[in-house]
């Protein structure tokens, strides 16, 4: 059987101020279209179908919308919750998926039947599908063991807890000639983060190894981090990636989906088909007359002065280069603590001698306009 692996769309990310909605319509047009081309008979889409757990309706209309074509290609479409998502709000929409043929799995329930998902391909062959969406080391460890236990120990407990889980999902996994899968959303030892996934969830949360998957399972469909990478474990274990940079940690990943190739008795071959729909991110670094020539094309771009800090610099930055969202004086043109420890003592001096003061630090004692602007706006607050 055919399978596209996909996850991590965060539909309704903002970049520094700047929606994305088109780019994300145009990156799951891209994937159908892959979908379209390769003709799988399993989607599977391992969480993050959203960046934030309040997604606008617009949101909500680009993942369903999306969902229901990638139904339309003629493949079984699996879906669950991951971190960003709100799993019961994404179980309210399972009436509306199971009329349009879609499994949609938001959050664990208490019955592992509910998780487990059977299905077979047009030429029969049969498969089944662990899904296991998100699961949040304070619902799977009692608040009474996260206070009794050590890190250590409280860890152990997420893992053997999540273990536990896996095994109750994967108990027929090898029993019969169907392929058998999993789908989750989680952190695995040994995976290496795209740069962009928040901390609270990766590299401060419990990560579990590779060895909660039994070896059973022909092939294990991993969300949550953004970099496309095989992790080594008892089975094919792999994470697809975002097909889009999510912010600037992620520049440097691969956007793109996963194609695998599977049977009950052969192991999972799989390759990534990239995905070019979006707006690319770029960091660049220069002073003004440097970044003068940058030729931005199409990117998102994160920008580094090189030059001392003054009034109008970031003014100047966007007018050179308006596709920057992000705009900072490099560190090494930054006053050092030092600098700032030798500023005069504030006792006793006007606002107008501190404010030199000021200037003095940051490196703009020879700006007379911006010394002339605050003496003028101090009179009148003044007044």
């Amino acid at each position: 059987m055919k399978i596209l692996h996909t996850s991590d769309w965060h539909v309704g990310k903002v970049l520094k101020g700047k929606p994305r909605l088109a780019e994300h319509i145009a990156v799951l047009a891209e994937v159908v279209a892959v979908a379209r081309e390769e003709r799988p008979d399993l989607v599977i889409v391992a969480g993050d179908l959203y960046d934030t757990a309040a997604p606008v309706p617009d949101a909500v209309r680009v993942v369903t919308r999306a969902l229901t074509a990638l139904r339309a290609t003629g493949a079984d479409v699996v879906a669950i919750g991951g971190n960003h998502d709100n799993g019961p709000a994404l179980d309210a929409l399972r009436p509306w998926a199971d009329a349009a043929g879609i499994t949609l799995r938001g959050a664990v329930r208490d019955s592992a039947a509910e998780h487990v998902v059977t299905g077979a391909t047009a030429g029969g062959e049969r498969w089944r599908v662990a899904a296991l969406p998100f699961l949040s080391q304070r619902y799977a460890v009692r608040a009474i063991e996260m206070y009794e236990l050590t890190a250590a120990e409280a860890t152990q407990t997420y893992a053997d807890h999540l273990r536990r889980v896996i095994a109750a999902l994967t108990a027929d996994f090898g029993s019969d000639d169907a392929v058998d899968l999993v789908a989750a959303h989680l952190t695995v030892v040994g995976g290496k983060s795209g740069g962009g996934e928040r901390d609270a969830h990766t590299v401060l949360g419990y990560a579990v190894p590779a060895t909660v998957f039994p070896s059973s399972a022909r092939y294990v469909a991993l969300g949550h981090l953004h970099r496309p990478q095989q992790v080594i474990g008892p089975c094919p274990i792999r994470y697809s990636g975002s097909p889009l940079a999510i912010d600037f940690g992620e520049e440097e990943n691969t956007p793109s989906v996963t194609i695998v190739e599977v049977t009950n008795a052969t192991a999972a071959r799989t390759r990534l088909i990239p995905i070019t729909a979006a707006r690319a991110l770029r960091t660049v670094r220069g002073t003004l007359r440097e970044l003068a020539a940058v030729d931005a094309g199409e990117a998102w771009l994160r920008v580094f002065l090189r030059e001392a800090p003054r009034a109008g610099l970031r003014e100047q930055a966007q007018e050179l280069l308006p596709a920057a969202v992000e705009i900072r004086i490099d560190p090494d043109f930054l006053p050092t603590s030092d600098t700032a420890v030798r500023a005069a003592a504030r006792a006793g001096r006007s606002p107008g001698e501190l404010f030199a003061d000021y200037l003095t630090v940051r490196g703009n004692a020879d700006d007379d306009g911006v010394r002339e602007l605050f003496d003028h706006l101090h009179e009148e607050a003044a007044q």
